[in-house]
């Protein structure tokens, strides 16, 4: 296996989040009912004429800049022709010669090593086909046009991963950039991203192998699994002495099964759409999606590690979506520090967002307002967990909840010497061993001493009440 290397390369179809389609006014919308949102345009009839979406356009050039490519601020439309029945105009608007961007690269994350960038090829847009159905009509094929005409984004990168673990990585990492960017949902489910793989193994210091193609892969576990299986049945063919041939397969089914021989580029017989005039991309185009870009995940993980003196696993968990690490920096605002809020956010916050779907239901304020009350002794940590499910209403106030609860801390000396009193004396075990020197006994001594009062009692001055009487 040493002797051999793989060379893995990625197109990433990723569905831009507009209203409308690439070429027309109808709808882009998800579920809704087949053959529902179509018309001349989409479905290729005679005579309709495509007019392209500049939505889409700005959410593709946002993304290509965001990638570190080279613009073409003059890019143009091709037919790439092939004979699909879900393909209704007999052939796909897409780019080829001249595409939006290329020449780019996304650095990667690899935990325990050092980052890697991996170069990106091309970046163009394009239109979906519809979808075949072979579930709905028995012993037949039906055809959903809803998706024709839908926007696309391809990102294409170059072969320069070695494994398949590295491209659920990159995957990893594309999309959270993407979701940063605001320009496409990414729900695989749905359709809004969908990956095609090729692989190629070859003997160290030779030229690229002959590579096979993966298509149908639906979640990036997939993605991983399927390429270790081509990976594996590649080094076999070879080390058996044959070649490897250049097909496509589908993992549609959960394991590779042969679909075609693959098509060169020249198969598609590419050729500039006379009803589409070269995309001009204009200065002002250019500067406002370049001040849209947001802050982005790399740079913000970064800057929360030195600016709130967190730990780099919490700085990853915290910026893992654009709106976690919006609602952390929202806490800290509030005047909480940083390294308190992250614990908070990351720990229980994300606990009760894991209940509810995911979502992020306590206010940030209502957060930082929580954390306060622990920092003053006002409740302890433990009471503040079991609160802080009750405070998704933005005007309840934690303090007085926690009063009506009566969970609220107590540091008056004279109920703790009570509850101190009682513990000592049913624990007359533990107080000996305290006073022979055996100083953990304390920490059990605290723990009974605030079960007893229900949680309480502020451990603080339990501490220290505790160790004036047993001194």
């Amino acid at each position: 296996m040493n002797d051999f290397e793989t060379a893995i390369g990625l197109e990433v179809h990723v569905q831009l989040s507009t209203r409308t389609k690439l070429f027309c006014s109808c709808s882009t919308a998800f579920g809704n009912p087949p053959n529902t949102n179509i018309c001349p345009v989409c479905t290729g009839l005679p005579g309709a004429l495509p007019v392209p979406n500049e939505s889409a356009l700005r959410l593709a050039l946002r993304t290509a800049l965001a990638l570190n490519c080279t613009v073409n601020r003059t890019s143009t439309f091709e037919r790439k022709n092939y004979f699909y029945p879900d393909l209704p105009k007999g052939y796909q608007i897409s780019q080829f010669q001249c595409p939006l961007g290329a020449g780019g690269w996304i650095e990667i994350d690899m935990p325990g090593e050092s980052a890697m960038r991996l170069g990106i090829t091309r970046i163009h847009i394009e239109e979906d086909a519809g979808k075949s159905l072979h579930d709905v009509v028995a012993d037949r094929t039906a055809i959903d046009y809803n998706r024709s005409g839908v926007p696309l984004m391809e990102i294409v990168t170059e072969p320069e991963l070695s494994s398949p673990r590295e491209a659920r990585l990159f995957l990893s990492s594309l999309k959270q950039l993407i979701e940063y960017l605001e320009v496409s949902d990414c729900n695989m489910e749905e359709g809004s991203l969908r990956v095609d793989a090729n692989l190629s193994t070859r003997r160290a210091g030779e030229a690229l192998g002959t590579k096979q193609e993966i298509k149908n892969l639906n979640s990036f576990a997939a993605v991983e699994k399927t390429l270790a299986e081509l990976q594996a049945k590649q080094l076999a063919t070879l080390e058996r002495g044959k070649p490897v041939r250049q097909v496509t397969y589908s993992a549609a089914a959960g394991s590779l099964t042969v679909i075609r021989t693959k098509e060169e580029s020249s198969d598609y017989r590419y050729f500039p759409d006379p009803d589409l005039p070269p995309v001009v991309i204009a200065d002002d185009m250019m500067a406002a999606e370049r001040g849209a870009l947001p802050e982005l995940p790399g740079e913000r993980r970064k800057r929360f590690v030195t600016q709130y003196d967190i730990r780099p696993y919490d700085a990853a968990v915290l910026t893992s979506r654009r709106q976690l690490a919006d609602y952390f920096e929202e806490v800290v605002s509030a005047g909480i520090d940083g390294a308190r809020a992250a614990k908070w956010i990351v720990g229980p916050v994300l606990a009760d967002a894991g209940r509810h779907d995911g979502a992020l239901r306590i206010p940030p304020h209502q957060v930082a307002r929580l954390i306060d009350l622990v920092h003053r002794g006002t409740i302890s940590d433990q009471a503040a967990r079991k609160l802080l499910g009750q405070l998704e209403d933005p005007g309840t106030d934690p303090e007085k909840l926690a009063t009506d609860l009566g969970i609220v801390q107590v540091s008056e000396s004279g109920a703790i010497d009570v509850w101190v009193e009682q513990v000592c004396e049913r624990l007359p075990e533990a107080v000996g061993r305290f006073r022979s020197g055996e100083e953990k006994v304390l920490g059990y001594l605290i723990g009974e001493v605030v079960k007893l009062s229900r949680g309480r009692a502020d451990p603080r001055a339990v501490r220290e009440r505790l160790l004036e009487k047993l001194s």
